[in-house]
């Protein structure tokens, strides 16, 4: 209850370390397995107030994506021309997969994603938003929105079989030899040639 001894007042400071609580859960638990009540527990403040800070589950799931998720570190490897915009993508985005740091709370997100639709609707929104429109925006060729599509497919795809499943030998594959096979493939998604049947593939996808 509120009001218990050790238990945090509620003042905005307390918002941060319910945030580090349910990304903690998250990573270690999965989405089904973190609970208001759990993360509360961690941040030894009343679930009630977990609930006036975020509202849900989702929305504490929401918040503790868009706080753990190095989107900006991939923003800013979209920087430069066109012609090594997949190299340094492909490369930061591996990088990231790598980290200690970085690689669990990427893992809890997929997780997620894939075991509960909510997290997935949460997770679609962040990637259309603050993934997909920057890349979309530095394409100059047709299809721009189609094109990060394409490309965000396959670095997903590559995700999910080495760092999720472990598919050998793509587990235990280099990162450098990886990011050196997938990179001319998603640079030719974003600046090559496209066939109709891909474009109407992609858009269906898209609606």
């Amino acid at each position: 209850m509120a009001g218990e001894r050790g238990r945090r007042p509620g003042n905005p400071q307390t918002r941060e370390p319910i945030l580090a609580a349910a990304i903690a859960s998250f990573v270690s638990r999965g989405y089904p397995g973190t609970t208001i009540r759990g993360v509360a527990r961690e941040a030894a403040v009343d679930p009630a107030l977990v609930m006036h800070f975020f509202g849900s589950k989702d929305g504490l799931f929401d918040a503790a994506i868009k706080k753990s998720l190095p989107v900006a570190l991939l923003v800013e490897a979209m920087e430069g021309d066109e012609e090594h915009l997949a190299e340094r993508l492909v490369t930061r985005y591996l990088e990231l997969w790598e980290d200690p740091s970085h690689g669990p709370a990427l893992a809890a997100v997929l997780h997620a994603a894939a075991a509960t639709p909510a997290a997935a609707d949460l997770l679609k929104e962040l990637m259309r938003k603050d993934l997909l429109t920057p890349l979309a925006g530095r394409l100059s060729r047709d299809h721009p929105e189609v094109r990060g599509l394409f490309a965000a497919s396959q670095m997903i795809g590559v995700a999910m079989m080495r760092y999720i499943l472990k598919v050998e030998p793509l587990a235990s594959m280099p990162a450098p030899l990886v990011a050196a096979t997938v990179t001319p493939v998603i640079q030719r998604y974003l600046t090559g040639e496209l066939s109709l049947e891909e474009i109407t593939g992609a858009a269906t996808a898209l609606l």
